[in-house]
């Protein structure tokens, strides 16, 4: 199975298992929650999928490597304590707590979540004095003396043999008390992921090109050449970086973290290209319906992998764009509670104080909140965005009161509901750009392109991206409905035509 499909079975996995009856006990008993274990190639994701996973079901996670741990780390270090059994006193060896459990308490008191994930990697690299006690952990959840909490799901992960000589195979009995899931690398679902994550529009398109280049592992004469997710995501981070400071990108530094000399050239090269494009094509003249005819000439001439880069340039700034719209709408949303809060105490009659001190809970309970997820592994990229603006509009708000002095809390909320109503109208008047630049995008594809395969990408990306789809339903485009009902259309039409000649009618 692919990374995603992976994600979506242990994210049921782990309902499941936090799933509890009447009396608050869990449905199925721990001696029963079969661990699972991830079985996959090195950087396809498995420990990123653990984040998205933990995120959506808004519970913490721990993460550990198990490469590092000794018998003393994992189980704890023995000590002696003095016991009596009726009349009889011994000396009796105890363990103190396990790093590993002890980090899972110290998330929990931190955070204040309950339930969560422990997610162990490299499962299978455990050290030869640990391995003994790996089936005791995986069955009943005991490391040593101690239990991982109740509500805690164990995952666990690790790497087949062909990619790690540490690796050791587990035997029947310890796979029998596992749920194993092998996982191969899949450009497809990590595409998706990649328009998530920003990932830069270079690596997309060149492996939209090559997509043989996404994940590669291999041993040749002068060692081994590799490949994976994790360095194109890696590598990603470092372009964006080196572009924002105006830094020369080179083959040393693609080296760093594709370990193929063929690739390294080849997407080098082509990052070239990219950057090249990029300064031919105004992208904003275009997205403003400036573009002049040379550069509609030029695109109309261009080769494929051009006009790929172009689409790809055009696509990833106005997805960018949506999704900031996106964002500032779930964020004016979030405002609409502590909005109706704060309306509700102008109008009690309430001192502008009193408002004060609410408008300050609002702001100290939402970071607060914020904090506990981060804490626990469990807060999302967007979710961390969303939060700081919310906690930065009721900041705001607090200060312009306080420099007000209004005399009452009905005239204070009525500062604070003119700066809501501001934030509104400056939204709804990005929508409508974003609109008409979205027109403006589809109206340069049809006058250059046609209905050809760049109008049938840009219907594609916007069907299949979340944020544009999303845009799309709330806000509807004409020129989207109405190429991808032409293009549905053809589709039918040549499956007819071919049902045609089968037939030899």
């Amino acid at each position: 199975m692919n990374i995603k499909e992976a994600k979506n079975y242990i994210k049921d996995t782990v309902r499941i298992y936090l799933k509890k009856d009447e009396e608050g006990e869990y449905r199925i008993p721990v001696v029963r929650q079969r661990p699972v274990f991830l079985l996959g190639a090195p950087g396809i994701g498995k420990t990123a999928v653990m984040e998205q996973i933990a995120q959506e079901l808004r519970i913490a996670l721990v993460s550990y490597s198990m490469t590092h741990h000794t018998r003393q780390s994992a189980l704890g270090l023995p000590f002696i304590t003095h016991k009596e059994y009726g009349e009889l006193s011994y000396d009796v060896s105890e363990y103190t707590m396990s790093e590993i459990i002890a980090s899972v308490y110290e998330v929990m008191e931190a955070s204040g979540l309950k339930e969560g994930i422990l997610f162990l990697d490299e499962i299978n690299c455990v050290s030869e004095t640990l391995a003994p006690s790996m089936l005791q952990f995986l069955q009943y959840k005991v490391f040593g003396r101690h239990q991982v909490p109740e509500g805690w799901v164990i995952v666990t992960a690790g790497n087949p043999p062909e990619y790690n000589k540490s690796v050791r195979e587990f035997d029947v009995v310890t796979l029998d008390r596992m749920k194993i899931l092998e996982v191969e690398a899949d450009y497809g679902v990590w595409k998706e992921y990649a328009a998530e994550r920003g990932i830069h529009t270079a690596i997309t398109n060149y492996l939209d090109l090559k997509k043989e280049d996404f994940y590669q592992v291999e041993t040749t004469v002068r060692g081994r050449n590799y490949i994976t997710a994790r360095g194109w995501e890696d590598l990603s981070q470092m372009l964006l970086l080196y572009e924002e400071e105006g830094i020369a990108v080179e083959e040393s530094l693609v080296g760093q973290y594709l370990r193929n000399e063929r690739v390294v050239r080849e997407f080098t090269a082509y990052y070239d290209l990219f950057q090249k494009y990029r300064n031919t094509y105004r992208v904003e003249d275009i997205l403003s319906g400036r573009a002049d005819e040379q550069v509609k000439e030029t695109a109309g001439k261009a080769d494929f992998d051009e006009r790929l880069s172009l689409m790809g340039l055009l696509l990833d700034k106005l997805q960018q764009e949506i999704r900031e719209n996106i964002q500032t709408s779930e964020m004016l949303g979030e405002l609409m509670n502590p909005l109706k809060a704060l309306k509700a105490e102008g109008e009690s009659g309430s001192s502008t104080d009193e408002l004060l001190s609410l408008l300050k809970r609002q702001s100290e309970g939402r970071q607060k909140a914020m904090e506990s997820l981060r804490k626990a592994g469990a807060l999302s990229a967007q979710d961390k965005d969303k939060s700081r603006a919310v906690v930065k509009f009721l900041r705001e708000c607090e200060k312009e009161i306080q420099t007000e002095c209004a005399p009452e809390a009905s005239a204070a909320f009525a500062r604070i509901k003119d700066k809501f109503d501001a934030r509104v109208a400056q939204y709804r008047q990005d929508t409508e750009r974003v609109k008409e630049r979205l027109h403006c995008l589809f109206t340069f594809v049809e006058d250059t392109f046609g209905s050809g395969n760049e109008m049938l990408i840009l219907v594609t990306e916007c069907t299949v991206k979340p944020d544009c789809a999303r845009f799309i339903s709330m806000y509807g485009c004409e020129d989207y409905q109405r190429h991808n009902e032409e293009l549905m259309l053809t589709e039918r039409g040549n499956r007819l035509l071919e049902q045609m000649k089968e037939l030899e009618l």
